[in-house]
Formats: C-alpha cells, structure tokens, sequence
C-alpha cells in the first residue's frame, strides 16, 4: 500500500515548507501535523523536544508513513540525530527521517561572495549550534553568526509580525548580527515562521544582503532525494492530497494555518503521547 509523506512541525511554521513541496512535488500525498497543543518547541531542552519529536514520528508510523521529513529546525537540531541513529535501527529500518537543517547546509554557502553567513534562528537552534556545525563541514572557509530571536514567532502567531511594533525586535536582531561582522552578504532565515517575517526583515537588511528562507531548498533536496531513493520514492502515493492535523483547536489552526499555507485548510484533532 502506497502512503502519503509526513510533514512535521512544532506548530504552523512547516506549512511554508510544505508550501514549497505542493510547489515542486505536486503530485505526492502530504500528511501534515502541527503539536500546537505543546508548541513552541524553541526554547525547551534538547530532552523535552527529543520526547515531543520521536512521539510525533511514532504517530506517524502508525498512519503508514515511510518518510517523515521534520520540517521544524528546532525539532531537526535537537531530536533527528537521536532519532535516525537510536530509533529507526531497532524495529523501523524501512523508515525514514529527514530534517530541514542538512539540505539547507549544504548549499547556503553558494548564496554568498564572502562567506559570511548570517543565521537568524530560535535560541534551540542557535544553541544546538547545528547550523555551525553543518554550514562547516560542507564548506571549511565560511564563517557562521548567529543570533537568536526569542519573541519572533510569538509575534508571527499573534498576528502581529505586520505591525508597528514588529519593527523594534525585528530591527534590534538585525543589527546584532550585523554587528558581529560587517561582511555578512547572507541571512539565513533558520526558522520556518520567519517567512512571514520577510517584509519587514527587508525594510532593515541593507539592499547588498540576501535574504534566504528554506522552502525552496528543502523541496529541491527532498525532489533530489526521491530521484535518488526509488525504493522510497515508490512507497509515497501520488493523488494530490493533502491532510492537516493538530494537537490543539481545529479552528485556531486553519484560522492561522492559512496564513502560513497560503491558502484555506481544514484540519483534524489528534492526540499525541497518550
């Protein structure tokens, strides 16, 4: 039996990664589920998080799914390693895992002349020190900054990522980044909230930096991946179809999901770590 591709995320911040997989691989089935109920994932331990991820991978198991892709770089620093070295070997050798932070590293060097690269992440991902880790070891000569946003994706959730005060947090972490280096040319947007952020990220990043999100990349790695994985590939249906589901209120989420997802959803309750 062919299933469809699971998307996870901590809320609705993986909705713009699946944005860019309907783009570019619109034939698949997606199963998406959001732990809003628990969200958000950024700022709890690496021991919170790890539990949280792994229970949400088992769930999807259970729905028949083959691959899971963690579209949550939260949940990709702190919990995938464990997951894909611990957990799939015993009892899930046929699944598998992937996250949004290796494909990203793997290319966001290219974006840049001068190797410096600027990360604006949760403080879970800068702390995890992944993007540092990762940007590294596929390109020696860059040099990584980060910073750490704490309050963006409480802006983004409460709707208030369009308004007047917006412009102060986002300002104040541009700046510290930029602070640390002077030749930073590139900004990697290392949470998938901050898309909706982009409007007013470029109202304070000056014209000569690229502004880089994840979407698009992480489509063409998984589209990459897929071609290069036929033993996977053939175990993902192909009707266009797409499910949402969410640990918290049906409403709140396709209220504010469709922000994220660009267009109207409608979505299930479940429950996780029952």
């Amino acid at each position: 039996m062919k299933v469809p591709i699971g998307i996870f995320d901590s809320g609705y911040g993986g909705l713009t990664i699946l944005k860019e997989l309907v783009n570019q691989l619109p034939e698949y089935d997606y199963l998406y589920l959001g732990d809003n109920a628990r969200a958000p994932y950024g700022s709890r331990s690496f021991e919170t998080v790890y539990q949280y991820t792994w229970e949400a991978v088992q769930w999807f198991f259970q729905q028949g799914c083959e691959l899971v892709i963690l579209a949550c770089n939260t949940a990709s620093a702190k919990a995938l390693r464990t997951i894909q070295q611990k957990k799939l070997p015993h009892g899930y050798d046929t699944k598998r895992v992937l996250g949004v932070i290796r494909p990203t590293a793997e290319v966001i060097a290219n974006y840049s002349t001068s190797k410096n690269i600027g990360v604006l992440a949760t403080s879970g991902t800068v702390n995890s020190e992944s993007y540092l880790i990762e940007i590294h070891h596929f390109f020696e000569n860059a040099h990584v900054y980060q910073e750490a946003c704490p309050l963006w994706v409480p802006l983004i959730e409460n709707g208030e990522h369009e308004s007047d005060g917006a412009d102060y947090f986002v300002n104040k972490h541009i700046q510290h980044l930029l602070q640390q280096n002077p030749a930073i040319d590139t900004i990697l947007l290392a949470c998938t909230h901050y898309p909706l952020l982009i409007p007013k990220i470029m109202e304070w990043v000056p014209p000569h930096i690229k502004v880089v999100d994840q979407g698009k990349i992480v489509a063409a790695s998984l589209a990459d991946y897929l071609l290069r994985h036929p033993e996977i590939a053939q175990k993902c249906s192909k009707n266009g179809r797409i499910k949402f589901c969410t640990t918290d209120s049906t409403s709140d989420f396709d209220q504010k999901g469709a922000i994220f997802f660009g267009k109207s959803i409608k979505s299930e309750h479940i429950l996780l770590g029952q």
